[in-house]
């Protein structure tokens, strides 16, 4: 994929993780600046709408709202779901990054990852709204490849590499040589689904509605990709509204359910894994064999999740360090150097 020339290049110029769940962006020369929630909450005055808040602000508004103040997620499946609040969104993490907006007239650079599914329309929308928003260029990074950038995988080399990259909308399955890819795919699958699995089981189990914030704080409590697990496991209390009476209503939820709700959708990750390796040519997969896999983007920190993987495919699974940071981190390190961008 062609970039755009970076440099010589401004230092009020940023890579961006746009991301379902969360937005990362990484400003040249300073690293990462700032990680916000992928939220907008939007209120109507008089019959029009503005942004009342945007990012951990808007979060904490989930499920919270009054009537005129809606909370919207722009990003859906890694790709824009809502142009217009996805341009918002984009501008108030711009504009928060270089301190606001009138201190500098030029816009600035950027790059942005996006999945390797995006279709020529998605691709567009995130420009669109990307300059809209007021950057003065845009270039367009694959999630994998940013994020074996940031995992510090070896991609220059003559050598076969492979990262899962489980995000909060997909996942992203790669091998990279040669700064590029052998073999890419996305599935549309990731931490919102998890949270969705979950919030689903318990309304079905335990007739108690719960929210999306709920859902991700019992998935980061207990949540497991381990199934089975020997008796229950671990035990927290779940608070929502009984279906059956309409009143506030608390239950106990096992790890054992958590791990049966999710079991689907890591099988999902395990087969993308699997059709990967299959896919590879026999010098690529040799080079997998000897250096394993590695797992970055939040949802690689599910317990237990590259145990699954690695007793599934027999390879050494590794957690990234920082798996969070690493597809910000790589689009950044492809800002600032434009060997990495010759794609």
């Amino acid at each position: 994929m062609p970039f755009l020339r970076l440099v010589p290049g401004s230092a009020h110029d940023l890579a961006m993780d746009l991301g379902t769940v969360n937005t990362v962006v990484f400003a040249r020369g300073r690293g990462i600046v700032l990680s916000e929630p992928s939220v907008v909450a939007m209120e109507t005055v008089g019959g029009m709408q503005r942004v009342r808040a945007v990012g951990a602000e808007a979060k904490l508004m989930l499920g919270k709202t009054p009537d005129n103040v809606t909370t919207v997620r722009p990003m859906r499946g890694g790709v824009i779901a809502d142009i217009d609040v996805a341009e918002q969104m984009i501008k108030y993490f711009i504009d928060k990054v270089r301190g606001g907006a009138s201190r500098f007239g030029r816009g600035p650079e950027m790059v942005i990852s996006i999945p390797s599914s995006a279709t020529q329309v998605e691709r567009r929308a995130i420009r669109q709204a990307a300059t809209n928003a007021g950057a003065r260029k845009v270039s367009l990074i694959e999630e994998s490849m940013a994020a074996a950038i940031g995992a510090g995988l070896p991609i220059a080399e003559p050598r076969g590499a492979m990262v899962v990259d489980i995000g909060g909308g997909t996942t992203e399955v790669a091998i990279l040589s040669l700064r590029g890819l052998a073999y890419s795919a996305s599935v549309r699958l990731g931490g919102d689904r998890m949270d969705e699995a979950i919030a689903s089981g318990i309304r079905r189990k335990h007739n108690l509605l719960i929210g999306e914030a709920t859902a991700e704080r019992i998935k980061v409590a207990i949540g497991t990709a381990q199934c089975p697990i020997a008796g229950d496991g671990a035990v927290t209390n779940v608070r929502g509204r009984d279906l059956v009476r309409g009143m506030p209503a608390e239950v106990e939820v096992s790890q054992r359910e958590i791990a049966n709700w999710l079991s689907d959708l890591t099988a999902q990750i395990v087969e993308a894994t699997l059709t990967a390796l299959e896919k590879t040519e026999p010098e690529l997969a040799s080079d997998i064999h000897d250096y394993g896999i590695v797992m970055t983007g939040g949802g690689s920190l599910l317990a237990q999740l590259d145990d699954v993987l690695s007793k599934a495919t027999g390879l050494s699974v590794v957690v990234a360090d920082d798996a969070l940071m690493c597809v910000a981190n790589g689009a950044g390190a492809a800002l600032e150097d434009p060997s990495l961008a010759a794609l």
